[in-house]
């Protein structure tokens, strides 16, 4: 059963990760794209809540996660703490509103990859995740209903990371992880022009603009848990990334070109000449990403039910990319608040599969630091999870599913609200690698 639930699980995120770019968001087109990055499936099932901590699932939200919950809490008293491994991925399906009408698109993406080793007051992690996504197309239109202006893009940031944690206490724990960030994004612009008698002359200009970006960042956490009475258990937790640089190698080309005249698909690149980015100081450019702060709590029985809450602040005004200067767009601190938790009926019952079943749903609001034409972009998620045993119960392994329900954006002002349903699917699988054995 867990082999066969393995290659379900990757197969279809396999075909997530290859199926299609990562976002269909108009709202990619700005800063480095849309951010993908919220944790992980158990995570966004509860709202994006990162406060709940325990020694069965990773949490890649807070890096003293590493070292799990302490080894008399773990529902194995006596045993080592499981290795964790988890791989994950996301289907979406996005309606597109505005005063052009509606338009409904679908993107499956590869979510995480990582690896969480607890070993004595240590505990080690690492793993591969998309941090940002870009993936648009934007057509402008005159008074006269013509195509005048096409704008495309893909690409994004990805992260490499490798953490650790360390167990200062019974109740307390700290932890740090190094992100190296890599990726490029694509930027194609293409300008029309129509003869007296409306029809498209026969060379048309196109420009295209890429960013290879690098650089390395850190985030630190803290992790607290205490119990405030026979059986309720108190959370808190503290995430922090401070500010960092992002190394922007750029490139940008002018091209002569032809188009299909119903579609405006290219047909064929006539010349091609390379903009002089060096003279302007803008061929190695360094792009601004933001600190971010977390601040989380939550009270709940362990392994019965857990409620928490979590406050996120990310100096988004301080982004800056002097290579891409949009005069209808600025940026703001963003701040979110979202809330959730879980609920198990009997995680050890004997009879009834449906009793182990882990119950998850939570909400979170926030604006995205996004501002457009003077209005704040703001995004809401609604969100469900079950989280089901598989395996060999004593290590707990579970596949996750999540649906999220939000809306991100706005008609005002000529934008355009996106309505979204997110499926998401993780696999966690736990095992011992550092039992103790006994002999006679």
């Amino acid at each position: 059963m867990i082999k066969r639930l393995i290659v379900i699980c990757i197969t279809i995120i396999g075909s997530a990760t290859f199926a299609q770019q990562g976002t269909a968001s108009p709202y990619s087109f700005y800063g480095i794209g849309s951010l993908k990055y919220k944790g992980t499936v158990e995570n966004r099932s509860m709202g994006g809540i990162g406060v709940y901590i325990d020694s069965i699932h990773v949490n890649l939200r807070n890096p003293a996660a590493y070292v799990g919950k302490n080894i008399e809490a773990l529902p194995f008293e006596g045993e080592s703490r499981p290795v964790k491994f988890t791989v994950a991925g996301t289907m979406s399906d996005v309606k597109l509103k505005g005063n052009f009408g509606e338009a409904e698109t679908n993107t499956s993406t590869f979510d995480y990859l990582a690896l969480s080793v607890p070993v004595g007051k240590f505990g080690f992690g690492f793993g591969l995740l998309p941090y940002t996504s870009v993936g648009y197309k934007l057509d402008d239109i005159n008074d006269n209903n013509d195509l005048v202006n096409r704008f495309d893009g893909e690409g994004g940031v990805n992260k490499v990371f490798a953490g650790f944690g360390y167990k200062i206490s019974d109740k307390l724990s700290a932890g740090v992880d190094i992100q190296y960030n890599f990726g490029n994004i694509q930027n194609t612009a293409l300008a029309l022009e129509y003869n007296p008698e409306g029809e498209l002359v026969e060379y048309q200009t196109r420009e295209f603009n890429r960013s290879d970006l690098s650089g390395i960042n850190f985030n630190f956490g803290l992790a607290y848990k205490t119990m405030v009475s026979d059986k309720l258990e108190l959370s808190a937790t503290l995430a922090y990334a401070p500010e960092t640089k992002l190394d922007s190698d750029n490139q940008r080309t002018y091209s002569t070109v032809t188009l299909n005249q119903s579609t405006f698909d290219v047909i064929r690149v006539f010349q091609t000449e390379d903009a002089d980015l060096e003279s302007l100081n803008l061929d190695r450019t360094q792009l601004t990403l933001p600190s971010r702060l977390a601040i989380g709590a939550g009270i709940g029985q362990p392994r019965s039910w857990f409620v928490g809450a979590e406050f996120t602040t990310q100096n988004t005004s301080d982004f800056s990319n002097p290579v891409f200067n949009n005069t209808n767009a600025s940026y703001e601190n963003s701040s979110q608040i979202a809330v959730g938790g879980f609920y198990i009926p009997n995680y050890n019952a004997f009879s009834g599969y449906l009793k182990r079943v882990v119950y998850r749903a939570g909400f979170n609001y926030g604006n995205t630091g996004l501002v457009i034409n003077d209005e704040s972009i703001n995004e809401f998620g609604i969100s469900f999870g079950l989280g089901l045993p598989v395996g060999d119960r004593s290590l707990f392994s579970n596949a996750n599913f999540g649906l999220e329900f939000g809306k991100r954006g706005t008609t005002n002002q000529n934008l355009v609200e996106e309505n979204f349903i997110n499926f998401n699917l993780s696999l966690s699988l736990n095992a011992r690698w550092f039992r103790q054995r006994k002999y006679n």
